[in-house]
């Protein structure tokens, strides 16, 4: 039997290249599927985390990494509240309550670096320091004068959602 023919006894029309409608009906809802598998995989790899010090919200462009992916885990599972302490004249400092996986490496951190400190702190710098740490992202969109405004003037919150 043709395609032609089998096409005809499966209900589907034939169009001028042999191919039936029904046939380009499965194809397209099969590739639609796929598609749809493949934006929801990359909405859950791509899930946005917000981060708000004393009630500003910061643009903050994330890390991709072990820790930055253990961090998203946990704001998934609800926001993250850190009450942090000025330390060094320098940065910001608090605890998160969990342990992450580290990968600290020997750096220079700049104005609006956020890094994990010893796998279960975070701190924002508003000035810079030489150590080791875990990268997880960077503030943008803030001046150091700005973040030394926000940072240097007593203890802050910071929350991850």
């Amino acid at each position: 039997m043709s395609e032609a023919e089998k096409n005809e006894s499966e209900g589907g029309e034939e169009t001028e290249e042999g191919v039936s409608e029904s046939n380009i009906e499965e194809s397209r809802s099969g590739e639609e599927g796929v598609d749809t598998e493949e934006n929801e995989a990359s909405e859950d790899e791509d899930y946005g985390m917000t981060m708000v010090i004393s009630g500003t919200e910061m643009d903050v462009e994330w890390e991709d990494n072990a820790s930055v992916e253990a961090l998203r885990k946990l704001v998934k599972d609800g926001s993250i509240s850190v009450q942090m302490a000025m330390y060094g004249g320098f940065e910001q400092v608090g605890s998160i309550g969990s342990s992450l996986p580290r990968n600290d490496v020997r750096t220079t951190t700049k104005p609006g670096d956020i890094v994990l400190y010893s796998g279960n702190q975070i701190v924002v710098f508003y000035g810079s320091n030489t150590w080791s740490y875990t990268k997880l992202g960077h503030i943008s969109g803030m001046n150091e004068t700005e973040l030394t405004e926000l940072l240097g003037n007593g203890d802050v919150s910071l929350k991850i959602f």
